[in-house]
């Protein structure tokens, strides 16, 4: 494989060193095309050109590199670092793409002296202390609101130099009078005291709400032994506002402190990673990471991507990281934990919950706003949890009905882009098969189906689905053998018992997450074949009981029959009905002839 490419790219990769490091590929126009990280550069970077790659999009990526550029580093920790950097700063084509964020607001303190204390969408990095993004706007003013009852801080823009202060050159304003901010403008409030609110507010908004009560009682204390009544009052008002802001948060088990929890759900496309921030046995914070996948990345790839964007952009310290699975990869400082039982094993899967549910609407948005684009993402997901080679675009699907063998039939409901085409569906008559014998009924049918389907070249469906376990399925293969059609379609059986998924020659089945878009589709065609089949078989059996027994009367036509069983609903009560009451549906002289056949048959027996 390495010897069909360039001579470039054979001597870079003999010479790349067999450290940590981040690797980066260019096409022929030095257009970046993907960054990443390694443990062993060597190992990693050779991966990509000595193998047949599964995706498409990776053997495409593959393909046009041809430059590579490596850096080295300590610790694989440094490459994840760097590589974040890099791909946030970059944006490679095929790199994971991160949800842009910037529409959502953060709360902001600025750098400066008597700093401020805001919102905004556009924060300024490096001007600005940031915490969020808050994808709850509402969250969001509830926290700014208790952070200017606690601590007023000031809004202007004024330079607020010590000298300008000392100087006066400036007067208190309205938000002074109205008790909104403390005047340190002219004096009122040192640059000390102002530091410790902004300390205070910093622990709030990070859920350190602990700390802040702590200070504030040690504050009202101090003002009590003074006598300072009035003052510790005012202080054990911000105390009980900090305390009815904690009991509204979600409460877990008070042991469970200073603790990251992550959770993933993923697709063919993308991941969601849920995180939950816990201080003192309370979900502070909440935030999802939709990230975009680009050359089909592991679930583990994606959650260390998530963690460290998560950490870096809270700043957290947490030492304990609640996950459902251990990456590789560590960080310095914190350990995973993987819960199995318990307190924490129920907030891990809260935490799924949550990555679960904002999945759900956001399929249920594309679908609004895209369906063409949802389809896809349906058809994909179908096609790589059956081990298709192509998307299932059109499914058809089979079901025998019949009465110990009796008015036999077969029901082929047809699905287009995951949904019912009901023009396109089909009922048998079964005709050679004598006797309740399912396997040779599917069997025939099968076959009449895909014999017309190749005389008269109509549309081949990519996945045809069989109501029935393995005896259904093997049947249905022998017609597909005889057309010479293994290989060219894709045929699986479902059992109703376990909803178990069997393939054509093995013995072990596939069996789907219940709430798995895939097995949905798979029930729905099962149970519209199963619905139309034995609305076929029910409109034949009654016109063979009309054929065999009302037909039989001479003098009675189809449509003098038909009107009696339309009122009548049976045979058995046209059989039981007086001759007034045959009369009044079809007159006096038919209704004779009707009357005394029954009674005829009834003296015979």
């Amino acid at each position: 494989m390495i010897e069909n490419f360039s001579e470039h790219i054979q001597s870079i990769l003999k010479t790349i060193p067999e450290t940590p490091g981040v690797y980066r590929y260019y096409d022929k126009d030095n257009n970046l095309l993907y960054v990443g990280k390694a443990k062993n550069l060597k190992k990693r970077v050779l991966s990509y050109f000595s193998k047949e790659h599964d995706t498409h999009r990776l053997r495409l990526m593959v393909r046009k590199i041809v430059d590579i550029k490596t850096v080295k580093v300590d610790t694989e920790m440094d490459a994840l670092i760097l590589e974040n950097n890099l791909i946030k700063n970059l944006r490679p084509k095929y790199n994971v793409d991160l949800r842009d964020d910037k529409t959502y607001p953060w709360i902001v303190i600025r750098k400066e002296r008597f700093p401020r204390v805001f919102y905004s969408r556009q924060p300024n990095r490096e001007e600005m202390e940031l915490f969020g993004p808050y994808p709850s706007v509402t969250t969001m003013h509830i926290l700014l609101d208790l952070i200017k009852q606690l601590f007023p801080t000031r809004s202007c823009s004024l330079d607020l130099t010590e000298e300008n202060i000392r100087k006066k050159k400036f007067r208190a304003c309205l938000e002074y009078q109205i008790g909104r901010c403390k005047a340190p403008c002219i004096g009122l409030q040192s640059s000390s005291e102002y530091d410790d609110d902004i300390r205070h507010i910093r622990e709030i908004i990070k859920g350190d709400i602990h700390f802040a009560i702590r200070d504030l009682k040690k504050m009202m204390q101090a003002h009590a032994e003074k006598l300072e009544f009035e003052q510790a009052a005012a202080v054990k008002r911000k105390i009980e506002l900090l305390e009815k802001y904690q009991s509204k948060s979600t409460i877990v088990h008070p042991s469970i402190t200073d603790t990251d929890v992550f959770s993933i759900l993923s697709d063919e496309k993308t991941a969601y990673v849920n995180y939950f921030k816990v201080m003192n046995g309370t979900i502070v914070q909440s935030q999802i990471l939709e990230l975009k996948k680009k050359l089909d990345e592991s679930d583990e790839e994606m959650l260390v991507f998530a963690i460290n964007e998560i950490r870096t952009r809270y700043s957290s310290l947490s030492r304990e990281i609640f996950v459902p699975f251990e990456p590789e990869l560590t960080f310095e400082n914190a350990k995973y934990v993987v819960p199995k039982i318990g307190d924490k094993k129920q907030l891990l899967d809260l935490c799924y919950r949550n990555a679960e549910a904002y999945k759900k609407e956001r399929e249920k948005q594309l679908a609004i706003i895209d369906p063409e684009r949802h389809t896809d993402r349906i058809m994909q997901q179908m096609m790589k949890d059956l081990r298709m080679k192509e998307e299932p675009r059109r499914i058809e699907g089979f079901d025998n009905s019949n009465i110990q063998g009796e008015y036999a039939v077969s029901a082929m409901p047809v699905f287009i882009d995951g949904k019912p085409a009901k023009k396109e569906y089909r009922h048998f008559n079964v005709k050679t098969v004598v006797g309740p014998d399912d396997f040779a009924t599917m069997e025939e049918v099968i076959w009449r189906r895909y014999k017309r389907v190749l005389d008269e070249a109509l549309p081949m469906p990519q996945l045809i689905v069989i109501d029935g376990g393995k005896g259904q399925l093997g049947a249905a293969v022998m017609s597909l053998e005889k057309l010479g059609l293994i290989g060219k379609v894709t045929v699986i059986g479902i059992a109703k018992r376990l909803e178990e998924i069997y393939f054509p020659g093995d013995p072990v089945p596939l069996y789907l997450d219940k709430r798995s878009e895939t097995l949905k589709i798979i029930q729905h065609i099962r149970d519209e074949a199963h619905r139309f089949g034995i609305t076929h078989h029910r409109n034949k059996r009654s016109r063979e009981t009309f054929k065999t027994e009302l037909s039989e009367i001479k003098g009675i036509s189809e449509k003098t029959a038909q009107k009696l069983l339309t009122e009548l609903k049976s045979v058995k009560s046209i059989k039981e009905a007086t001759l007034a009451e045959l009369a009044a549906i079809v007159g006096n002289s038919k209704a004779a002839l009707v009357y005394e056949y029954f009674k005829a048959q009834a003296t015979n027996s």
